[in-house]
């Protein structure tokens, strides 16, 4: 029976990240927070989301 489980189930030899892959996750996301920070931030999506809400409350 254990040998069925373990051919059904494969080698387990990547289980989880490992650090370098945690560090690359990381950078990943906080370039794209910084992105996202940069677009929410300017004036265009600034007056735009102000003008969604605006009309949403009248």
């Amino acid at each position: 029976m254990n040998r069925l489980i373990a051919r059904l189930t494969g080698p387990r030899a990547d289980e989880g990240m490992n650090t370098a892959e945690y560090a690359v996750g990381t950078l990943a996301a906080v370039a794209f927070a910084g992105v996202l920070l940069k677009v929410l931030t300017s004036p265009a999506v600034q007056q735009s989301l102000a003008r969604v809400i605006n009309e949403a409350l009248n």
